[in-house]
């Protein structure tokens, strides 16, 4: 694969995030055998995020699966955040691998959520306003780059998002399936009250985001 003649700016509000790559290259990166291409590491991403699903699904037999549940979310972001480094040190960064990093990403997030929904220890209903939130981000921010060359991470990005679902999967592991209150029918359990926060910061993150870059747009096509 050759490398792009203009490469992608990215830019990451998110100190979190920041720190969080520049501890897996430096502790990780060189580690990676030389042997394994950047699609490699994402491909070894998309299976840990395969292991958390089917760990969450498992929790309808014990909660302690949310332990693999956990495991397999810090793995999949680790091998997620290393892979774009592999591709830029390696000179081996393409718009295919963007893709099939882009497009994993969503689809784990999506099915990850969906997974949850579907355990004993939070609402579907929930889940199913956040399953395509992710998805949205990741659209907004292709757009960014289609318009501008700028691959823009939200505010609330992703680390934030997987230390949210570590976060929910330990209220769940204390809190079991107990109601905390009820809403008509609807029954409200510890992991639906964190994802409900959560949802509130995301998509305010999602609605300012589309609204810069109309605004961007918009100032470009009237100069």
């Amino acid at each position: 694969m050759s490398e792009q003649k203009n490469p992608v700016k990215k830019i990451i509000p998110s100190k979190l995030e920041n720190s969080f790559q520049q501890f897996c290259y430096k502790h990780f990166g060189e580690l990676i055998p030389k042997g394994l291409t950047p699609n490699n590491v994402t491909a070894l991403g998309a299976g840990f995020g395969g292991l958390a699903i089917i760990c969450t699904l498992l929790t309808h037999i014990s909660p302690l699966f949310f332990i693999g549940t956990i495991a397999g979310l810090i793995l999949h972001h680790t091998a997620d955040t290393l892979d774009g480094y592999v591709a830029r040190k390696r000179g081996m960064s393409s718009k295919a691998g963007a893709y099939f990093d882009l497009i994993t990403d969503v689809m784990f997030s999506t099915f990850f959520l969906i997974a949850f929904g579907l355990s004993p220890y939070a609402s579907i209903e929930v889940m199913a306003f956040t399953a395509p939130l992710y998805g949205i981000v990741n659209v907004t921010a292709m757009n960014y780059i289609i318009y501008f060359n700028e691959f823009l991470f939200p505010k609330f990005g992703p680390i934030e998002a997987h230390l949210a679902y570590i976060g929910i999967c330990i209220l769940s592991l204390c809190f079991g399936t107990n109601e905390l209150f009820a809403l008509g029918h609807f029954r409200v359990m510890a992991a639906d009250v964190a994802m409900c926060i959560g949802l509130i910061l995301m998509y305010s993150e999602m609605i300012r985001m589309q609204i810069q870059l109309f605004r961007r747009l918009k100032k470009e096509e009237d100069t």
